[in-house]
């Protein structure tokens, strides 16, 4: 399973036995290369407001002189206008299998000649949070494994969408830059998933993170998991995964 793009409850999480010492990084060196990580990897984030807000973008600057991080901000989009009212915002953003998570204070919206930027104070601590374990596996073959569906804000776009990795809780889509945006939290119903001719099924796919990539792949990756999935087509999914582990191990020896 994914882990959503909304923040983890740590005040849930310190309740627990251990607290929230395993997954709390403070030291500063430490999250200066958790955040410079984000920064260089173009990581698309999701900024979550108290009020229930949500808005998708990247973390452009560190000012350590300053002790300000800066975020991408359309001025126009009333979201932007929700976060600064709001009287809290949490910042999530992946890092191959880590969520990191962190708290923004003192948000406010700076106008610059062309462009305009939500700042913060830079986090004094930052959270890591390893993803569920499920064995993912890259597809291997001469056939491209595929999704088929309508894109959810335009029912009447068709897209067919390239799979990168598949796990039996879920898979990741390439989304070519042509492609409209599609928003992280929206449920895709009637998904047709072909990862070869013996593999073919329909499903319901959740959509939890998007992700950018190297500027050459031209494009995101869509972190989803398979909501309700029947059983004839989980029993597939699994001996499609036995099959591509043993072929991987196959090609490892030769």
């Amino acid at each position: 399973m994914f882990l959503d793009t909304q923040p983890l409850d740590v005040g849930q999480l310190a309740s627990r036995d251990g607290g929230l010492d395993e997954f709390r990084i403070h030291a500063p060196i430490e999250v200066r290369a958790l955040l410079r990580k984000l920064v260089d990897g173009n990581v698309l984030v999701n900024v979550s407001g108290s009020d229930g807000t949500a808005y998708t973008t990247t973390i452009w600057a560190i000012d350590h002189a300053r002790g300000t991080l800066s975020l991408s901000a359309d001025a126009a989009d009333p979201k932007v206008q929700r976060l600064i009212e709001a009287e809290e915002a949490v910042v999530v953003g992946y890092l191959d299998s880590i969520k990191v998570q962190f708290d923004l204070h003192g948000l406010v919206l700076v106008h610059g000649v062309q462009t305009s930027a939500l700042q913060a104070s830079l986090p004094r601590e930052i959270y890591r949070f390893q993803r569920r374990s499920s064995y993912r596996v890259r597809p291997l073959g001469r056939t491209t494994p595929l999704a088929r569906l309508h894109h959810p804000a335009l029912p009447e776009m068709q897209l067919q969408l390239r799979i990168l990795d598949v796990s039996l809780g879920g898979c990741a889509l390439f989304v070519p830059a042509d492609v409209p945006p599609i928003s992280p939290g929206v449920d895709i119903a009637s998904v047709w998933i072909e990862l070869d001719p013996d593999t073919r099924f329909e499903t319901r796919l959740h959509i939890h993170h998007v992700t950018s990539l190297d500027s050459q792949a031209r494009g995101v990756r869509l972190g989803c998991s398979m909501v309700a999935l029947p059983r004839e087509a989980e029993r597939m999914l699994q001996r499609y995964i036995d099959q591509t582990q043993k072929r991987r191990r196959l090609l490892s020896l030769d």
